[in-house]
């Protein structure tokens, strides 16, 4: 099968962990540990986030006074460098040398005019205090979101409208590569007013822009690895459900939230109306049994009612 994994920011950075290159190299390794289980037979493309990537870029660009600080397209490009980088040499101690890899920059097609612009709300780099978020807020101009019992800064996330590197991925794989790309939802670009391609600051949701190329890729399997075994109702709650099977348009009625799954949610349901393939949300560790049918929620136009674990 041709399999689409979109590795969600935990496979990089545990929550709360500090932002160092081991911690990174060491979660990477671990996601790459269940990854290689699934290569036999498959063709691969990785797909990642990168937001508390792209925020240690920026702080650590802001310290540095005698520029301005670099914009967020450029520390994108920057970090799915550097997350490739980790991915290609950890999967390859993992499969047989013969085995190419190959990491894309990917530049995304968004409209300067979408609404996200004018309403920040994805998350990036570290987690703060609220003190310390608002300390910063004041000093930086940041815009400010709670997450969780915490806060971080949050930026611009405009829809994907277009990968740009879609047909180099489709060759890489007809000569057998592994391919990480759409890193961090992809660089955001735009067209100006001369038809020039620019940069834009924002951050794509690296889960829709995920389905966005598994579509385009004309995938048998789009994965969503997170750090949850499934997509559950009333999450947190004595009476939460794991949901095992859903039709898309089931699952996209149900409310999920806005800053963690619920993105996740819409960009599998998109994947599956506009291919009729399946798509899955579950945990990395499970992947497995996740290509076997066994494990996570399997969203499908084959189920006629939403079943539960």
């Amino acid at each position: 099968m041709r399999i689409v994994i979109a590795l969600g920011g935990n496979a990089l950075l545990r929550r709360g962990e500090p932002l160092t290159a081991e911690n990174q190299r060491q979660n990477v390794r671990i996601a790459c540990e269940q990854i290689a289980k699934i290569w036999p037979n498959n063709e691969l493309v990785i797909a990642h986030g990168n937001g508390p990537q792209v925020g240690l870029l920026a702080l650590q660009g802001a310290a540095y006074k005698d520029v301005p600080t670099y914009p967020l397209d450029v520390l994108g490009a920057e970090s799915v460098g550097m997350i490739g980088y980790m991915i290609q040499q950890e999967l390859g101690n993992l499969v047989p040398f013969e085995v190419p890899f190959a990491t894309l920059l990917s530049q995304v097609e968004v409209d300067k005019n979408d609404p996200a612009f004018q309403n920040p709300t994805k998350p990036i780099g570290p987690v703060y205090t609220k003190e310390e978020a608002d300390k910063l807020a004041k000093e930086k101009g940041w815009s400010i979101a709670q997450d969780g019992d915490k806060y971080r800064r949050v930026v611009p996330s405009p829809l994907p409208k277009r990968i740009f590197e879609t047909r180099p991925v489709q060759w890489l794989l007809e000569k057998g590569s592994i391919v990480i790309c759409a890193g961090g939802g992809g660089i955001p670009t735009y067209y100006d007013d001369q038809h020039n391609l620019c940069g834009v600051e924002a951050v794509i949701d690296k889960d829709l822009c995920s389905a966005l190329l598994a579509e385009n890729l004309e995938a048998d399997l789009f994965i969503i690895a997170t750090d949850v075994s499934a997509v559950y109702l009333n999450w947190g709650q004595e009476n939460q459900q794991a949901i095992a099977t859903a039709p898309p348009v089931l699952l996209e009625e149900m409310p999920f939230p806005s800053g963690s799954m619920g993105p996740k949610v819409q960009a599998a349901v998109n994947f599956v109306k506009h291919t009729g393939k399946d798509a899955v949300i579950g945990s990395l560790s499970d992947i497995v049994d996740i290509v076997k049918g066994k494990a996570g929620t399997r969203i499908t136009t084959n189920a006629k009612v939403i079943t539960y674990y």
